[in-house]
């Protein structure tokens, strides 16, 4: 039995059910609008799949179809920026975005028009409105199948994900095993994808080539396992930094205010424009909550009684 696809939402749509504060389906976002082999672009919705471009620009292509993606979607890679099969970040391949501010307004946006917003939308993590297409370059996305590279997977486990120079990665990866055994927990796996730098997105986390390395850390869910895990995790999150790395922003929410102050020295500048560009919050979600709360905390001195 054929499914059948759903009813194609709209910019009209979506731009009054944002205006208006109502609930929409964002999954109807799921279509390749146009392709424009002349200019060498494709416009997508927000929520359309990687393999159904691929399968619109690269019939019958294997390669193609085989290609992995972190995200499953074009709007997920493009709120976390994540870095694509060839290691280039999301935001590399995209030439304008289409946005319903949190205010009801459809806004579009590229390196040249209304460049702030731009890098604010690319690894904004869906905070500065709904995303509802995004114009791709063909020519990027086609180099980014021809060098996609596989994953070196060793495990599967709980991720940590950091970010450490290539030529670091030995001293590190040697340093985390040290500090694994100095918890006692063991480093049950280890995944490393190269990563490109960009120069394009607000809170940039590629802010020049990086191994992005995913840690597996071997702890069974109990709560005094879960607390010494959170602590080991920040310990590798410095360990990540003393060799001049980083951690990834979008999923690594263990990390303290001063390792965010640290790695993302940009993050109150852009908690401040989510405020500017939506006062009342209207869009908010888990991410946003924990990094508002984490940089409004007043440090307090400790006083012991005597």
């Amino acid at each position: 039995m054929t499914a059948t696809r759903s009813i194609p939402l709209s910019a009209l749509e979506l731009t009054a059910a944002v205006r208006e504060d109502r609930p929409y389906d964002a999954s109807r976002l799921d279509r390749v609008l146009r392709v424009e082999e002349r200019y060498g672009l494709v416009e997508v919705q927000a929520a359309t799949p990687w393999k159904a471009i691929a399968a619109a620009l690269r019939p019958g292509d294997a390669r193609a179809a085989r290609t992995q993606t972190t995200m499953m979607t074009v709007g997920e890679s493009l709120a976390h920026n994540a870095a694509g099969p060839d290691g280039r970040p999301a935001v590399m391949h995209v030439e304008s975005i289409a946005l319903v501010t949190p205010n009801g307004e459809l806004r579009r946006a590229s390196r040249t028009a209304q460049r702030e917003l731009f890098s604010l939308i690319a690894g904004g993590q869906g905070l500065f409105g709904a995303l509802y297409s995004v114009t791709l370059d063909i020519g990027s996305l086609s180099r980014a199948v021809n060098e996609a590279v596989q994953t070196e997977e060793l495990s599967s486990a709980r991720p940590l994900r950091l970010l450490v120079p290539p030529e670091k990665l030995e001293a590190f990866l040697a340093e985390a095993r040290a500090r694994c055994a100095e918890w006692r927990m063991a480093l049950a796996g280890v995944e490393v994808r190269n990563t490109l730098q960009e120069n394009d997105s607000f809170l940039r986390w590629a802010r020049r080539a990086y191994a992005a390395v995913t840690l597996h850390l071997a702890a069974p869910p109990v709560l005094g396992t879960a607390v010494r895990a959170t602590q080991l995790r920040r310990s590798l999150i410095d360990a990540a930094i003393a060799q001049g790395g980083s951690f990834a922003v979008s999923c690594t929410p263990e990390a303290t205010r001063a390792q965010a102050e640290a790695c993302y020295p940009q993050l109150p500048k852009f908690l401040a424009e989510k405020r500017r560009l939506d006062p009342c919050e209207r869009i908010v979600n888990p991410w946003y909550l924990h990094y508002r709360r984490l940089f409004s905390a007043q440090t307090c001195a400790v006083r012991w009684a005597n």
